[in-house]
């Protein structure tokens, strides 16, 4: 499976596709917070149901070292 991965040091954000979405193809999305009670992430789905990528909002601190580079 094929991951596509994007950050944006300026808002310290990253974005972990599965596959290639299009224009409003997120039907849903789910929002992960932490005890403290601030967003950790974001999940989009499909109409379907299917998992289409994750939005990491304090993505320095999340992701991998080699996946930021």
């Amino acid at each position: 499976m094929a991951q596509l991965v994007s950050w944006d040091r300026s808002v310290n954000a990253a974005y972990i596709g599965f596959r290639e979405i299009g224009p409003g193809e997120a039907a849903k999305q789910l929002t992960v917070t932490e005890e403290g009670g601030s967003i950790a992430a974001v999940l989009d789905f499909g109409a379907d149901g299917e998992l289409l990528g994750i939005e990491l909002l304090d993505a320095e601190r999340q992701l991998p070292r080699e996946l930021r580079d």
